[in-house]
């Protein structure tokens, strides 16, 4: 069964509406929106850590993705970015190695992600995928990354591309 998460609703400009709704059950209106968020890790080489999604998961099974979700109601964009690496991953995050990178509005899917940039050495042994969304790990090149894209391996919903990296390289 799938657990209840609790949603705070912004309007375009992030700005909270104070609303909160149920994700996956209640409609949005037009101009609500939620916040999601992303992480594209690099490691000491600017290899970017890619994970695949559980074969379980009923949206983009087996595909994909740099980590991430919707932060729940109450939270900051920092704090569900540091959730959702810690149940996806396992690991905590140094806040002061985060760094906000751009958002990205989807008027069609009512949400606004966030996109964070952290640079760190992890090793994908470490690595723990207890809560089952994720099935594996690997770090790319960013040519990898791309070719993957471009055929339909990485999820559709990552935002970030090529340019991104040159850009991203340039802040980490």
């Amino acid at each position: 069964m799938r657990k209840i998460e609790y949603v705070d609703i912004y309007d375009r400009n992030k700005n909270k509406t104070g609303i909160t709704k149920i994700r996956h059950v209640d409609a949005y209106e037009d101009g609500e929106y939620i916040i999601g968020v992303q992480l594209v890790l690099f490691n000491k080489n600017n290899e970017i850590l890619i994970t695949k999604r559980s074969d379980r998961k009923k949206v983009l099974p087996g595909k994909w993705e740099c980590n991430g979700g919707a932060i729940d109601a109450g939270e900051t964009p920092i704090e569900g970015l540091e959730r959702e690496i810690s149940e996806e991953l396992g690991i905590v995050l140094d806040r002061k190695k985060i760094i906000y990178y751009k958002n990205v509005i989807d008027d069609d899917r009512h949400s606004i992600k966030d996109i964070f940039l952290y640079k760190d050495n992890i090793d994908i042994n470490i690595l723990s995928f207890s809560d089952n969304e994720v099935s594996e790990a690997k770090y790319v090149s960013i040519d990898e990354y791309m070719d993957m894209f471009n055929s339909g391996d990485i999820v559709y919903n990552v935002d970030f591309n090529d340019e991104d990296y040159l850009q991203a390289i340039k802040l980490i």
